[in-house]
């Protein structure tokens, strides 16, 4: 099982606590994460990703092992720790102000 990490907000929106699991049966990405993330709660949708694009929202990085992964491809594969659940992968909102 995948750990999930997830901002206020998101979490807000899926009822559940700060991490979650999904199961990923294919090769461990970005892509893979989000999908199974996606299907297992729905409301989800649109809010990570464009629905249509499929791109990474502005205002949300993504994070494993004290890397920011946030602008490798979506279908490079992730850390062996994330793959096997020892690492979390972050979904993080940035701030931004001035």
């Amino acid at each position: 099982m995948i750990r999930v990490q997830l901002p206020y907000h998101l979490r807000t929106l899926t009822g559940a606590g700060d991490e979650v699991e999904v199961e990923v049966k294919v090769a461990v990405t970005q892509r893979a994460i989000l999908d199974a993330l996606e299907a297992q709660y729905p409301v989800l949708r649109g809010t990570i990703r464009d629905h249509v694009t499929q791109e990474r929202r502005a205002y949300l990085r993504f994070f494993a092992c004290k890397e920011d992964l946030s602008h490798q491809g979506p279908d490079a594969e992730l850390p062996e720790a994330v793959a096997t659940g020892e690492e979390p992968f972050k979904v993080i909102g940035a701030i931004a102000g001035g």
